[in-house]
């Protein structure tokens, strides 16, 4: 059996990052709301659930939502991921309902970045 070299681990990684992403055409957000123990811990499941309700409010189709296990942050979970297409990904940190609705109806539906919640870009 061949090795895996780290060039083939990068080349699967990329692979596999742009298909699980946002696939073509149907979906233009992603939001991902990291729920390892940590993260339900602190509330993730509110942050899902308020998620969802703002979804339905909304009446998009094209903003997908999952949940997805810790991101190795876990001082400050819940996070969420909200990716949109053509623009860095951004990690928002400790995210209550309040601060998840603000985040989805201003970045998610008018594309304004909510800094003062955000962790990091990528």
């Amino acid at each position: 059996m061949a090795k895996i070299s780290v060039e083939d681990l990068k080349r699967i990684k990329e692979k596999t990052s742009q298909e699980s992403s946002l696939r073509g055409g149907e979906t233009t957000v992603k939001v991902t709301v990291h729920m390892g123990t940590c993260g339900i811990a602190a509330g993730a499941r509110s942050v899902m659930n308020t998620l969802l309700e703002e979804k339905a409010e909304s009446n998009r189709t094209d903003i997908k939502i999952v949940a997805a296990g810790c991101l190795g942050m876990c001082s400050s979970e819940p996070n969420i991921t909200v990716e949109i297409v053509g623009q860095e990904p951004i990690v928002y940190k400790k995210m209550d309902p309040n601060k998840t609705r603000q985040v989805f109806r201003r970045h998610i539906l008018k594309g304004e970045v909510q800094t003062d919640f955000a962790l990091g870009k990528g």
